[in-house]
């Protein structure tokens, strides 16, 4: 119970702060059809991403960068391209494991560029995380004007984790060789619904089109429905919480560089996926909160689930050992990237990028 509850603390903080607001309120929250469309969208992205990778789909398109030089750069480049379309913890618990096998120089290393490049490509998508689709569909934004907003972001990190990459040497090959997956019709159908739900989140299907992939995995894979419960849990509360503290604190916040440097930094705490929640229901400026919550990915273990994802699975890996030094370097390098996102985002700010 009790490692139950330190691994889903946050779902615990939400729900008390949220019951605790509610009471201090003298009512419970009432949720907008907004809110619910978001979760729904949620939902069906996850269960669709989640059947994609049980087919082995996602394992037999990461079998290229094993053969070949330059490995953990197309290894770095991998994790970026594939975070854009299943999310940033997807690819990692697909590219992470990969690069543990390889006989290289500096795996953690990788690990931490390869966990940084998840963040960074998942930013670049209004589907590419949690925080990145609530902002989306929160603020009613077209396609094209969240990617070229958010763009030089992404872009700038590529550049850098690629470049540094390439400074990890391979030693030997894979071991052991890895079998060629199995694939079933499902992956098929699993890539068809995951189109169809990509294409709801833009504003091209209308919502319901987006329930095919529960129907199907209702009818015939319900271990697909195994996703990330608490996550959506989490949501729920966040919604309700930040609905009651706008109404406590009837305020808002109009400075962008506020906007920014509060979700930024209270994701080093809180994580980032809250943190958008949260301030969402403060602020009208999308752009500093989109640039501010992705940013916050980078820094402490806690600033995005994706960062904790890459740790968990290299701290636990059979090969792998001196937890306390990967800490710290994962660390020392999360939050040079942290700061040189913040510094990058004031040195495009004057120039109109958040208005």
């Amino acid at each position: 119970m009790i490692n139950f509850i330190l691994k889903q603390w946050l779902v615990f903080a939400s729900g008390a702060g949220l019951l605790l607001s509610s009471l201090y309120a003298g009512h419970f929250p009432v949720y907008s059809i907004l809110e619910i469309q978001v979760l729904c969208m949620l939902f069906a992205l996850f269960v669709a991403v989640h059947g994609l990778q049980r087919s082995g789909f996602i394992s037999l398109i990461t079998q290229g960068p094993e053969k070949g030089g330059v490995i953990p750069l197309k290894l770095v480049a991998l994790t970026f391209f594939l975070s854009m379309l299943v999310t940033n913890d997807v690819a990692l618990v697909v590219i992470v494991p990969m690069s543990l096998a390889l006989d290289i120089e500096r795996r953690d290393i990788l690990v931490i560029i390869e966990a940084l490049a998840a963040n960074a490509g998942s930013a670049f998508t209004p589907f590419g995380n949690p925080q990145n689709l609530f902002i989306y569909w929160f603020y009613d934004l077209h396609p094209l004007t969240f990617i070229t907003s958010i763009a030089p972001f992404s872009s700038l990190f590529l550049i850098l984790l690629l470049a540094a990459s390439m400074f990890i040497k391979t030693r030997g090959r894979i071991r052991p060789p890895r079998e060629t997956p199995e694939i079933g019709a499902s992956a098929y159908i699993y890539g068809v619904l995951l189109i169809i739900i990509l294409l709801d989140i833009l504003h091209i299907l209308p919502l319901a089109a987006g329930f095919g992939v529960i129907i199907y995995a209702l009818l015939y894979d319900r271990r697909a429905l195994r996703i990330d419960y608490p996550l959506l849990l989490t949501f729920l509360f966040f919604f309700g919480l930040a609905g009651n503290l706008k109404e406590m604190l009837a305020t808002e916040i109009g400075s962008s560089e506020h906007v920014f440097l509060l979700s930024a930094l209270s994701s080093q705490i809180m994580s980032n996926v809250p943190a958008t929640l949260l301030f969402a229901k403060f602020t009208s400026n999308w752009e500093a909160l989109l640039w501010g919550a992705n940013a916050g990915g980078f820094g402490s273990l806690f600033g995005s689930l994706a960062n904790l994802i890459a740790y968990k699975i290299y701290v636990s890996h059979k090969s792998t050992d001196a937890p306390a030094l990967f800490t710290m370097k994962f660390l020392f390098i999360g939050y040079l990237a942290f700061f040189m996102s913040m510094a990058w985002y004031f040195i495009l700010r004057p120039q109109g990028l958040t208005g």
